[in-house]
């Protein structure tokens, strides 16, 4: 049997190697920045950003749309972002009312305008719910940007911008999902901003008691 510190070393070892080629996939660097430069402008134009995605794509979806309204690396005003994975009342009584593929697209009914940003994060690409979310974006003229794994699944036709890692492990795939997220993140910020409106800041120090 392989030993616990076995395990730690060729974990990390296939993880960085699905980091390494996304670091050599010069056709996903430009779909990134293409991404964050339409939902720069859209931010601009007053629209907003919203990110959905089930269990640690939920996570990502509200880790992401956290450094949109508070900040990642810059200290600037707030960008209008949300997360379609955080209300409880909402999620469970479109889940009970209409079916859980519906939990997305029920909000965006709500909440989406044209010239809008979804990003869908889903490592298969064939989770039911943010599929359904993507065609409705569609059909609303709602800018689509997917994050999914190595073959897309049924995602690439409906997005705009899809961004796939090339792996089929899910933890790997969400390890570089994340990294590009801040990178998007990042992107957004000086899309919008720009460099000269912008100065960049330490994390605050934590004041002990």
């Amino acid at each position: 049997m392989e030993s616990s510190v076995e395990i730690v070393r060729e974990q990390l070892a296939d993880g960085l190697s699905v980091l390494e080629q996304v670091g050599r996939d010069a056709t996903l660097h430009a779909t990134l920045a293409d991404a964050a430069a339409a939902t720069a402008a859209a931010l601009k134009a007053g629209r907003k950003l919203m990110v959905a995605g089930n269990g640690g794509s939920a996570a990502d979806a509200q880790h992401l749309v956290a450094e949109f309204v508070s900040r990642l690396v810059e200290d600037r005003p707030a960008m209008r972002a949300v997360a379609l994975t955080t209300d409880t009342s909402i999620l469970t009584a479109i889940g009970n009312d209409y079916g859980y593929e519906r939990v997305f697209v029920r909000q965006i009914e709500a909440l989406g305008l044209p010239g809008d940003v979804f990003v869908g994060i889903s490592t298969s690409g064939r989770s039911p719910n943010v599929l359904r979310a993507l065609e409705l974006c569609r059909e609303r003229g709602i800018v689509t940007i997917g994050l999914t794994g190595k073959t897309g699944g049924a995602m690439p036709p409906l997005c705009d911008y899809c961004i796939r890692i090339p792996s089929n492990v899910t933890m790997h795939i969400q390890e570089a999902h994340l990294a590009l997220e801040h990178i998007f993140c990042l992107l957004v910020e000086r899309g919008y901003f720009g460099h000269e409106h912008a100065s960049p800041v330490e994390a605050p120090a934590v004041v002990e008691s």
